[in-house]
């Protein structure tokens, strides 16, 4: 994760876009990690996550994706598909020249540009939802 110095601005979307990731910070993240212990198994199987020591994302289609209190969502950008945005925001530069900078800068793909915090996240290292990942984001958050 690296926090970025913005040269823009966000404003709310239209229209919503079809989430196709859960994005929870802090206590929400924890909450998710729990709840993604308790779904079905084909369920799980059907959803990647990858977490850091303040947020976890998980991605999926949106019918797969767990809910809990505080969650937000990302979803692909259609003009910059290795570029992913909140799904109720969006940045005031277009899309595609954002993707295109963001490439320049950062060496792994795709990206999660998140607006609150100003951060963006690697979704590169993504793996299945199982048992094991879910015990070792939680044994790498214990170990923080």
């Amino acid at each position: 994760m690296s926090v970025l110095v913005m040269g823009w601005t966000w404003r709310p979307r239209l229209a919503p876009a079809e989430p196709q990731a859960a994005v929870a910070w802090g206590d929400t993240a924890r909450r998710l990690h729990a709840r993604l212990l308790l779904i079905p198994i084909e369920q799980a199987g059907r959803l990647q996550a990858t977490a850091n020591r303040d947020v976890i994302v998980v991605s999926g289609v949106a019918s797969d994706l767990p809910w809990v209190d505080g969650v937000e969502y990302a979803a692909a950008d259609q003009r910059a598909p290795e570029l992913w945005l909140p799904t109720s925001w969006e940045p005031e530069v277009p899309a595609d020249l954002l993707g295109q900078a963001l490439s320049a800068r950062f060496t792994r793909s795709p990206l999660l540009l998140w607006r609150e915090p100003s951060v963006v996240i690697p979704l590169d290292r993504q793996l299945p939802v199982t048992p094991q990942h879910l015990q070792k984001i939680h044994a790498y958050w214990a170990g923080i």
